[in-house]
């Protein structure tokens, strides 16, 4: 990018002829960038010509005189070795972050001063050379995106900017740069170098940027800037009196939430006038609303002290005020009923609090929450369904909907049924519809509506087969595609048939519709953009996408374009990128190759981003040096899926950094904690008895998660032996010397409740059982006797099932597949949101499921012929109990309106042809089906028969749902074509079971395989094995003339050349 810039002002004068005047002529500041590029300091050169520009007019006669300087020093530059030599110096800065760093700290201070000002964005975020303007805003932003180049301008601002600038500028450069960072540039040894004398207002600034990072950083580097700030605080108290606190109400707010680190002593000794004022500043309440981490006994200090100031602990004014610290509040006597609904109110948010707010039970509970009837998803289906439809209309355009998403699928589609019925609901539109219930409008009612645009489009949330008809419907309607390439999810809906008819130069201009949607792009999609993309412009394709081309595309890229293609890759999640195992690991290979077996330093950390995850365990243990171990912890902590052998491998890291468990300090404890699952029995133990209460708290955010039992039984133990519950001597149901659980073990242990012994299960209090049933009913590890010990529980606190109200089945998550036939009989399953409860669950046996249904069926007083839509929603896995002479009873004209969600069930086969019988009522004959009803219709297409799968075009076989082509069973799988199995798409290769490829032939398994790897399934032919890409340009996504960080953005700014 630099040296474009200099070839661009350069290109005046050709090659010049030596003139004796020039060095007189020329501005000292010019001849100073002539030096720098003589010796070769293109990024010095740069700086000064932008100090140059900032302050004096570019005429044309410039351009000769610098090349006639040149000349005259015997350096004989023609533009383009010029050019050449200048790119090969400056692509570095990408190759080599570090060299940027070192080039910096190279500058002088006036050519440092001007990098910094760039970096401010204030009057030097333009540049004007005659009739071009450079935007080096937009050039330096593209510079704190890049890997490893942002750190190293964080690391040279933090080292020169203070000697140079003033403080509160080099505070906002700093403060630009890691609020665009993942927080792993703040290390202790990082910490050690922040000045100690800044003035007030630059440590209030930079204090303040801290705190915006605060989640992103370690533990330990939290304690390190909290020692920086209280380091700087405590200095200008010079009290020695030890009961007087040095922590004064602006203090406390600079600390924000860093107030979590104050000692219990320190807090003690706050005056009751400090924390008065502190409390009654306007912005108390939301610091206070982020002390995620706070501890209880902290907590209850800072409530204290409250208590000791002018606040009235039983004021309302005073409640809204305390922020997450409500939820310690234990001055629970004698309220009043408006102050017991505020405290109910505010301790809604406790839910954000890190593991501590176990103390909110004494409130809250599944009764009370129930009763609170201003929450929307209180509201059942049938009165959202009997509203009416204007008043609906109402509810959906207040700030009330936001809510909207809270609901349950019955609830939703009882809002959209309701609407979709009345008559004024044409004239209206179903573009009205809110953006996230927009994508439970079937593709029955999009048929109707004519009022579509892209427009009205861009917000609304789509399912993919409502945006594969939106795409196709609005493509008729305009030769632009980005009016419907930027609206929004509608680009989800982009077939390879659209991506082929693209030309050149119009796919190319509108890429970065597809970049910057990426996310919601399927494989196949990303697939066929790769093709495409490789097909027009090879020289310039994101590297990453050569991943999802056939692997021996892979060989293609040359060690020179190595840290291009890892950048690239980096940004990108290869998981959901490349879907077959096999070719992942080549992949890895070749990001091994590139970083040559080792991960020297925290730049190329950066580089390498989320493919971290990806890294054998070998290379984890061994190939990540020292110095880049802290940063590539901080990446790993992202990591959800890693193998066996590489939990292993980073544990070994772990205690090689550390040491044993016994030696850990707390900061420690906390910065492993998303790695405790990895540790043994026997460490997960020495844990438990050191810091009881992190890993506690880790596993109170591990709730609904499959965890190791050695973990589990650790936070068992640990909870059990800090527990004041001594053994009941209750002589009924064999209770006596056995230990229950209490409210406060319940909450604490989270997953860990699955080691309880059925008996204590069952011996637990009433009140106790009553309080948390949800918690418990959303165990996932209980097992059958310890359910059945949960069920008899609930029939000794409730009496039997015949007596039980909704709230209780509802409240039983898990608990409730427990229940028998004859225990389901006795519910009374007349509401559809009872019966949707109980469908959440998916492991009914057919004879339970049956059992619902048929219950629900008998105590509303419906026959299948009169479900609405929003019954067929509820009923959710539960219709998969239908038998098939039942299906054809639904409603055609309900059924049409939700074979979407109907499309989401795992079905037995001879069900789910049923269903497909259905489907052939609403959309025709399959051979007739087209791309949006095949996605639409979802594992129903699971039912085809053979004969009519085989006339599938291949075409289709892209938008089978994944989850359908699971469902088929293999005596029908194989009866697919190998053309159509070619054309299946990575995803859908990918979702192949090993029981349908035992009935492939060598033939069949040859086109899963080309499938698998990417290759083409459409009109292109297929390049020859031997192709070589390198020929035609790099094919890392760089032109060879645009490799450097910074050098696309200007290409697009220049409204022209200098020549």
């Amino acid at each position: 990018m630099f040296s474009l810039l200099l070839v661009l002002f350069l290109s005046h004068g050709g090659v010049c002829q030596r003139d004796p005047s020039s060095r007189q002529d020329l501005h000292p500041l010019l001849q100073k960038m002539a030096e720098e590029i003589i010796e070769g300091n293109y990024l010095n050169a740069f700086l000064d010509l932008i100090q140059f520009g900032s302050s004096h007019v570019w005429t044309a006669d410039l351009s000769q005189r610098v090349l006639a300087y040149l000349n005259s020093r015997n350096v004989a530059f023609t533009i383009p070795s010029l050019q050449a030599v200048m790119e090969t110096h400056l692509e570095q800065y990408l190759y080599q972050p570090q060299k940027l760093l070192e080039d910096l700290r190279g500058a002088d201070a006036q050519q440092f001063r001007t990098a910094m000002k760039c970096l401010l964005e204030d009057k030097w975020d333009r540049l004007d050379l005659e009739d071009t303007v450079i935007n080096l805003g937009d050039i330096w932003e593209v510079a704190l995106q890049s890997p490893g180049v942002n750190r190293s301008l964080f690391l040279i601002t933090l080292e020169r900017c203070f000697q140079v600038l003033n403080p509160l500028e080099c505070v906002e450069v700093l403060g630009r740069v890691l609020r665009g960072s993942s927080g792993s540039f703040l290390q202790p040894d990082v910490i050690e170098q922040l000045p100690q004398d800044l003035r007030d207002d630059a440590f209030k600034n930079l204090s303040a940027v801290f705190k915006d990072v605060y989640d992103q950083t370690s533990a330990h580097t939290q304690r390190a800037l909290y020692s920086w700030m209280t380091g700087i605080l405590r200095t200008p108290f010079n009290i020695t009196d030890g009961s007087v606190s040095w922590v004064s109400a602006e203090k406390l707010w600079i600390l924000g939430r860093y107030m979590v680190h104050l000692s219990f002593e320190e807090i003690t000794k706050i005056s009751p006038r400090e924390i008065g004022l502190f409390i009654s500043y306007d912005n108390a309440t939301k610091q206070l609303d982020t002390v995620y981490d706070v501890t209880p006994e902290l907590a209850q200090a800072f409530l204290e002290r409250i208590r000791c100031s002018s606040f009235d602990m039983r004021n309302i004014s005073t409640i809204h005020r305390l922020g997450l610290l409500v939820c310690f509040y234990d001055d629970l006597e004698l309220l009043d009923a408006t102050l017991a609904q505020v405290l109910l109110h505010q301790m809604l948010k406790c839910s954000r609090l890190q593991g501590f707010q176990a103390g909110i039970q004494k409130v809250l509970s599944f009764h009370s929450v129930s009763q609170m009837g201003v929450l929307l998803t209180g509201v059942s289906t049938h009165a959202f369904y009997n509203m009416d439809h204007k008043d609906l209309w109402q509810v959906l355009k207040s700030p009330v909907s936001q809510h909207v998403l809270g609901l349950s699928p019955a609830q939703q589609q009882g809002i959209l049924r309701k609407l979709m019925e009345a008559e004024d609901t044409v004239a209206s539109g179903i573009v009205e519809v809110p953006r996230t219930l927009f994508k439970e409008v079937s593709l029955s009612d999009l048929w109707k509506e004519s009022q579509f645009n892209a427009t009205v489009l861009k917000e609304k949330e789509l399912r993919r087969s409502q945006a594969l008809f939106l795409y196709e419907l609005l493509e008729k309607t305009t030769d632009r595609p980005e009016e419907i390439l930027s609206a929004g999810q509608l680009v989800k809906g982009v077939q390879c048939s659209h991506i082929d008819a693209m030309s050149a130069h119009v796919f190319l201009a509108h890429f970065q519709y597809f970049e910057n949607n990426f996310s919601l792009l399927s494989p196949h999609q990303v697939n066929c953009l790769a093709w495409k993309y490789w097909e027009v412009s090879r020289s310039s394709l994101p590297p990453f996408l050569l991943t999802t081309l056939p692997s021996r595309f892979l060989a293609s890229i040359p060690s020179s374009r190595c840290v291009s293609f890892l950048i690239s890759l980096g940004k990108r999640h290869l998981d959901t990128l490349v879907l077959d195992s096999h070719k992942r690991s080549l992949v890895i290979r070749k990001v091994q190759q590139c970083l040559d077996g080792v991960i020297a330093d925290e730049h190329t950390v950066d580089i390498v981003g989320n493919l971290l995850c990806h890294l054998p365990a070998a290379f984890i243990e061994r190939g990540i040096s020292p110095r880049a171990w802290a940063t590539a912890l901080h990446g790993l902590r992202g990591c959800t899926a890693l193998s066996s052998e590489q939990k292993v491998a980073v544990k070994s890291r772990l205690l090689e950094q550390w040491g044993p468990p016994q030696n850990w300090a707390a900061e420690t404890m906390k910065d492993v904690a998303p790695f405790l699952t990895f540790f043994s029995g026997d460490e997960l133990r020495t844990m438990a008895t050191k810091f009881p209460d992190i890993l506690q708290q880790t596993a109170s955010k591990m709730v609904g998660m499959l965890l190791p039992k050695e973990f589990l039984w650790a936070v068992f133990e640990s909870v059990r032996s800090s527990s004041n519950e001594s053994p009941s001597a209750d002589l009924t149901f064999g209770c006596h010397g056995v230990v229950a659980p209490s409210s406060d073990d319940i909450f604490k242990l989270a997953e860990a409740n699955a080691c309880w012994d059925p008996e204590a299960l069952l011996c637990m209090k009433g009140d106790t059982f009553i309080r948390n049933v949800e918690l418990l009913g959303a165990v996932k590890g209980f097992r059958r006797p310890q359910l059945m010990a949960l069920k008899e529980k609930a029939i000794q606190v409730w009496d039997v099932p015949s007596h039980w109200k909704r709230h209780h089945v509802v409240s039983l998550g898990h608990i409730a597949l427990a229940l028998n036939a004859s225990e389901l009989e006795q519910l009374h399953l007349s509401s559809i949101d009872t019966v949707a409860s109980l469908g959440q669950q998916s492991e009914w046996t057919p004879g339970q499921a049956k059992t619902i249904l048929k219950a629900f069926l008998e105590d509303s007083g419906y026959g299948i012929q009169d479900l609405k839509s929003f019954h067929l929603v509820g009923l959710g896995s539960i219709l998969c109990a239908m038998d098939t002479t039942e299906i054809p009873l639904i409603k055609t004209s309900e059924f049409r309106t939700v074979v979407a969600r109907i499309g989401t069930l795992l079905c037995s086969t001879p069900v789910l042809a049923g269903f497909k019988k259905k489907a052939e009522i609403v959309f025709g004959r399959p051979s007739e089906w087209t791309s949006f009803i095949l996605q639409e219709l979802g594992t129903i297409a699971a039912g085809l028969t053979k004969a009519e799968l085989r006339v599938l075009d291949k075409e289709l076989m892209p938008h089978f749902k994944p989850s359908a082509i699971r469902c088929l069973p293999g005596e029908t799988f194989k009866e697919l074509s190998t053309e159509q199995i070619a054309s299946l798409g990575p995803q859908n290769a990918a979702s192949v079971t090993n029981s349908q490829r035992l009935q492939l032939s060598s033939a069949q398994l040859q086109s899963l395989q080309r499938a698998l790897d990417g290759a083409k399934t459409h009109s292109w032919q297929d390049d020859p094995v031997s192709a070589d890409p390198t020929s035609t340009g790099s094919p890392t996504g760089e032109p060879t003339s645009q490799g450097l960080w910074l050098g696309c953005p200007l290409l697009l700014l220049m409204a022209k050349s200098l020549c």
